[in-house]
């Protein structure tokens, strides 16, 4: 008997997931071609050197406002609890073992998701105040050279960190059979909830009753 589905994610939050998605990628591109000559060719992809460099800040604020909307969404259910320190206490043992039903019991995400999650938004957020510090054709005629160096710095380092979590963010939803059909239909079915996050299956029960 197939197991009954529990709505995970709505249309609306699966729209804004992929448009950011969309967004990071063309930023991505964008940003390695511009930041080493040996990526230069990237920007065939989005029309040439010309369109790469005017469309790179454009579309990384748009990846930032599309975040801010998934943010305000998502950040009730990843404050962090006590049991995601334990989750992630115990991370290890899942990754050797591969067993989730042994890890201590979590809401609708777990310690790792919700570190990627909190690491995303502070990359985000230090990418768009350095990016502004350094965009040529609006205010870096106002920020000296000096503050615009550490900006680029600090610029880089924050997409460096991004793009690692980014994959670790994709690897874990391959990984974890079930997640990425989430985020594509919007459901779960309730065995798959009940086993990776107990928590989160026991309030959907308790809330269909």
């Amino acid at each position: 008997m197939k197991s009954p589905q529990l709505q995970r994610y709505s249309a609306g939050q699966r729209s804004n997931h992929w448009a950011v998605v969309t967004c990071f990628v063309l930023a991505g591109v964008s940003g390695f071609a511009l930041f080493h000559p040996a990526l230069f060719w990237l920007t065939n992809l989005l029309g040439g050197p010309q369109w790469t460099r005017i469309l790179h800040p454009y579309i990384g604020i748009a990846m930032f406002i599309l975040f801010l909307g998934m943010f305000l969404m998502f950040v009730g259910a990843n404050v962090w609890r006590k049991e995601d320190s334990a989750w992630l206490g115990s991370a290890s043992r899942l990754i050797s073992e591969g067993n989730a039903a042994k890890m201590p019991a979590v809401g609708k995400y777990n310690g790792g998701q919700k570190l990627v999650f909190w690491v995303f938004t502070l990359c985000l957020i230090v990418l768009l105040a350095t990016g502004l510090l350094f965009w040529q054709a609006w205010f870096a005629a106002s920020v000296p050279i000096p503050l615009q160096r550490i900006a680029v710095l600090l610029h880089a380092i924050a997409a460096f960190v991004l793009v690692l979590g980014v994959i670790v963010h994709a690897y874990a939803a391959i990984w974890v059979k079930g997640t990425l059909g989430a985020m594509v239909r919007g459901t779960v079915s309730a065995a798959w909830a009940k086993h990776h996050h107990p928590l989160w299956y026991r309030d959907q029960v308790a809330g269909k009753k």
